[in-house]
């Protein structure tokens, strides 16, 4: 449930959500789901537009460059309920909610929800026709305290009734991951990661900027952004969407080589434990790959703190180090 009134769901206009956002939006807010998709093998393209098929008619985007990548349509879930506040004021909102489902390399599934809030709104619902003219839009009535919303949307749905775009973005995740052509035997043991975003608007003549990012211990991330004016709410979710997988990669990663014992553990114990990093994982770190360009010095913020590439290819070497070894001490046994 979105929360509040449950509203069915609801088709979306094509091509909506490459819309940026209207002017009068304040205030985007998401969450990602990344996991290890639950199968033996790296799905092909025909089999990976089958899975994230989420509308009947819809087609799945594929791509192959620069590795093979599927997107499913948008889905719309229409809510009336009640915005997260880190005050607990009451701000009431209607309108609808993007979600979607992305495959990377046929392994790696995440699955998004948001949407953009206005800075104000009628002081009553308006027809449903008017709101799915505004895919992914909402709407509250009256004034936004937009700050308010924020924090509280940072922290999450926290009272029954409450906008919660982070279950949406798991329905779509149970959806996906039910699909009887899943053979449920992934290849290793990884975590399901949460990447939970707001995005303000910056002031005026300010560039795009990132405020906080934070890791907390149950796998879920805070990122909260400033928007440039005329960088759309879909731009922002790509990047959240990129940050989400680049920091799932990572997690992953570093949680394999502390199971591996690497350095303490016999060599060759420890190269078998990572062989499915070696496999299916060191070949996908392509930061800002699909990522809006005006959106990249985003990312070079994160790699000045807290270092995200330069934490991957540390830990990168050290598994190509161990592998060296070991060719070089089987090349010198007798």
């Amino acid at each position: 449930m979105a929360g509040g009134q449950a509203v069915p769901q609801v088709s979306q206009v094509p091509g909506a959500a490459d819309v940026p956002a209207a002017a009068e939006a304040v205030l985007a807010c998401g969450e990602v789901r990344t996991c290890l998709l639950q199968h033996s093998q790296a799905l092909t393209g025909q089999a990976a537009a089958g899975l994230l098929r989420l509308r009947a008619g819809q087609r799945v985007l594929l791509s192959e460059r620069p590795n093979p990548y599927a997107l499913s349509p948008d889905v719309l879930t229409g809510v009336d309920c009640d915005l997260p506040t880190a005050s607990g004021a009451k701000v009431r909102a209607v309108g609808t909610v993007t979600a979607r489902a992305t495959l990377t390399e046929g392994r790696l599934l995440q699955t998004d929800a948001f949407c953009a809030v206005t800075a104000d709104g009628p002081d009553r619902r308006r027809h449903w026709g008017h709101y799915l003219a505004r895919p992914g839009m909402v709407e509250p009535f009256g004034k936004l305290p937009d700050r308010d919303v924020a924090d509280g949307m940072l922290a999450g749905a926290g009272r029954l009734g409450e906008l919660d775009v982070g279950a949406i973005a798991e329905r779509v995740l149970r959806t996906v991951l039910r699909d009887p052509a899943l053979d449920r035997a992934a290849p290793f043991r990884a975590r399901l990661t949460r990447l939970r975003w707001v995005a303000l608007r910056a002031p005026d003549g300010a560039g795009s900027s990132i405020e906080n990012f934070t890791v907390a211990q149950d796998g879920l991330r805070t990122v909260e952004l400033r928007l440039a004016g005329g960088v759309g709410t879909a731009a922002a979710a790509r990047l959240c969407e990129d940050l989400a997988l680049h920091d799932w990669l990572l997690t992953t990663l570093v949680r394999m080589v502390e199971r591996s014992r690497l350095g303490s553990a016999d060599g060759r114990d420890a190269v078998v434990a990572l062989r499915p990093a070696i496999d299916h994982l060191l070949h996908l770190w392509i930061p800002t790959a699909r990522v809006d360009l005006e959106l990249h010095p985003l990312w070079e913020v994160l790699e000045r703190e807290p270092g995200f590439s330069r934490q991957w290819q540390i830990l990168v070497q050290r598994i190509r180090d161990q592998l060296a070894l070991l060719a070089v001490s089987a090349h010198v046994q007798p």
